[in-house]
């Protein structure tokens, strides 16, 4: 029985250590590629900003794994972009490229046979090509308009076959195109949201006033209010805090449970006036539902006001928003 201890513990020390080793070959490739990274790949960024059609991206096997990712990183960040296969693209599908467009070809050895038909269409349309691949005097390389050579490394398996630290590699570059151009484009949250109206996304960037609960849950009270009643409204709407607004409707502070139990032996006593705390964080209606969630969770509060300037520049508040509405619906 101590024996078949000691082997499974010998056995998962292995596995774990094999793990790791795995990641840090990986690692260390990824070190050599941002080492790598020269004018070539300016050059290659400015031809996909530049394109008046889209970067069509393409590549066989894993390559073509990790060529359906790139197109779908690059679409979702303002650069229009569609995977082709290369073996459907000698069947008819060499139509889906255009004049205006931009081919991205990934491939590791840059020798695959594929590739062939679409990179003699894209010289004939003239279309410019961004070659992704590990050797300089490859088929890929040679038809290129741009080279993005990724450095020698061997792959994590032991007989250097299995496509990891090629794909991993290949991988890393087509994000960093993607997201140096989508900076170079000026590509805003604003855009990203109408791209992303759905899923974790979606949600991330959901504006507050989306979210906050309206003017008629508010609990507001105003600055002469006695605490008893400001207990009984913030009982009753349930967000364990109120408002405190003057005549004009400005939010000048909040009261909430930690404020009751520091002036517990006075509340019967005083006014909302007396207990308050001055100036409260406050959130904005365009706020992002992650920056609100932050700000709540930075400021270790549970609740907020939503406020906006009115005409003459007065912070007014239109909505509250508790932690559990982002809990709602998926944040946390």
């Amino acid at each position: 029985m101590e024996a078949d201890l000691i082997a499974l513990e010998a056995g998962q020390k292995a596995t774990i250590s094999r793990g790791a080793e795995v990641i840090r070959i990986e690692i260390e490739a990824l070190q050599k590629l941002e080492q790598s990274l020269n004018q070539n790949f300016v050059e290659a960024c400015h031809t996909i900003l530049d394109a008046k059609g889209r970067v069509i991206v393409t590549g066989m096997g894993k390559s073509g794994q990790i060529g359906r990712k790139a197109a779908a990183t690059f679409s979702a960040t303002g650069t229009p972009s569609f995977y082709v296969h290369p073996g459907e693209a000698a069947h008819g599908d060499l139509g889906m490229l255009v004049p205006g467009d931009v081919l991205l070809v990934i491939s590791n050895s840059g020798s695959t046979t594929e590739l062939h038909s679409l990179l003699r269409h894209a010289r004939a349309l003239e279309v410019p090509v961004i070659g992704i691949a590990s050797r300089p005097e490859s088929l890929v390389m040679r038809h290129a308009d741009v080279q993005l050579c990724l450095p020698r490394a061997r792959e994590a398996c032991h007989a250097n076959i299995a496509p990891t630290t090629s794909t991993t590699m290949q991988l890393a570059l087509c994000d960093a195109l993607a997201m140096a151009v989508m900076d170079m484009r000026g590509f805003s949250q604003d855009g990203m949201k109408l791209l992303h109206p759905g899923g974790a996304i979606g949600l991330r960037l959901l504006p507050v006033r989306d979210l906050m609960h309206g003017a008629k849950s508010m609990p507001l009270v105003t600055l002469n209010a006695r605490m008893p009643d400001v207990i009984s409204v913030m009982t009753s709407r349930g967000f364990g805090i109120a408002g405190i607004v003057d005549e004009q409707g400005a939010l000048l502070g909040v009261i909430t449970d930690g404020d009751l139990r520091r002036h517990f032996d006075v509340l019967a006593n005083v006014t909302a006036k007396e207990v308050m705390t001055a100036a409260p964080k406050c959130l904005d209606g365009d706020m992002s539902a992650e920056a609100a969630l932050e700000v709540l969770n930075d400021l270790k509060i549970s609740a907020a006001f939503v406020v906006q300037a009115d005409d003459d520049g007065v912070r007014v508040p239109v909505g509250i928003i508790h932690i559990h509405d982002f809990v709602r619906i998926g944040l946390n």
